[in-house]
């Protein structure tokens, strides 16, 4: 049965997803296009022709988002679990190895399962906030509040060395990284909860699930394939101390804040209006 169940499980999973999709209707704004006559047949020549300007803005608007993602998960987790300095002279002392602390570069020390409790707490704060992030966006804008958060999080990458450096007592290292995890995934929920609107609504209906699907997996390649990589990189090139991650994120953020200053408000759109046009103005 080693095999069998996961196997199981991913054909019940694909089973109720097509389940799901078959049961769903279209939107009235799509349904009125296709009356129109506006669909297109090849929407993705149509996209890159006449919006482009969304491609692009869309694409950077994920960008803060993805990259902030996997620092919390697949980053700090790495950064989290590998011993100390100390901790890997230790081991290497124990085991009758040879123990180079110039080529080493330390993490915290904490325990793999130790970490993925902490990191789960900050999950929490990851799906609660997204649930209101949806409703405030509606409220006070997409932009305004995505402008607001990306600010916080180009703040929250300048504080990498604070909270990710080990201190002088253990339950206060602890307590600085959960904070810090809490901080981060938090973040993450208030930016992902309107992403879902933002980036449809930057495209026009005869071309809008084209349009935001490029922009939202181009923005994947370039934040969530190489930050783990460039992660590292910078982890090893400050010997061990993060603030260089931090500031990659930061400079992340400010380009997804330059992507937003540009972009649409798009809140009070009337999609019904807008089934072939191009791009909506700021």
């Amino acid at each position: 049965w080693g095999w069998r169940v996961p196997f199981l499980f991913s054909a019940v999973m694909v089973i109720v997803g097509l389940w799901v999709r078959l049961r769903l209707v279209e939107s009235e704004s799509f349904s009125k296009a296709e009356k129109t006559g506006v669909i297109k047949k090849f929407p993705l020549g149509e996209v890159i022709r006449r919006n482009w300007l969304q491609l692009i803005l869309g694409t950077f608007i994920m960008l803060a988002t993805y990259v902030l993602f996997y620092l919390m998960t697949s980053f700090t987790l790495s950064y989290g679990t590998k011993p100390t300095a100390e901790g890997a002279a230790a081991a290497a002392e124990k085991a009758g190895t040879a123990f180079d602390a110039a080529a080493y570069v330390p993490g915290l020390g904490f325990g793999y399962t130790d970490f993925v409790i902490m990191q789960i707490i900050g999950v929490v704060f990851f799906g609660v906030f997204t649930m209101l992030s949806g409703p405030l966006a509606d409220r006070f804008g997409r932009k305004r509040l995505l402008i607001t958060v990306t600010a916080a999080i180009i703040v929250f990458g300048l504080t990498f060395a604070f909270f990710l450096l080990p201190q002088a007592d253990a339950t206060l290292t602890h307590v600085y990284v959960q904070a810090f995890l809490i901080i981060g995934f938090l973040l993450m929920g208030t930016t992902f909860g309107p992403m879902g609107a933002v980036l449809p609504e930057l495209f026009p209906t005869n071309t809008r699930y084209t349009g935001s699907a490029i922009s939202y997996n181009v923005s994947s390649i370039l934040g969530a394939a190489l930050a783990p990589i460039v992660a590292v990189a910078l982890w090893a090139a400050g010997d061990g101390n993060p603030w260089l991650v931090g500031v990659y994120l930061s400079a992340m953020g400010v380009l997804t804040l330059i992507a937003l200053v540009l972009s649409p408000e798009t809140k009070d759109v009337d999609y019904d209006d807008n089934l072939a046009a191009g791009a909506i103005a700021p």
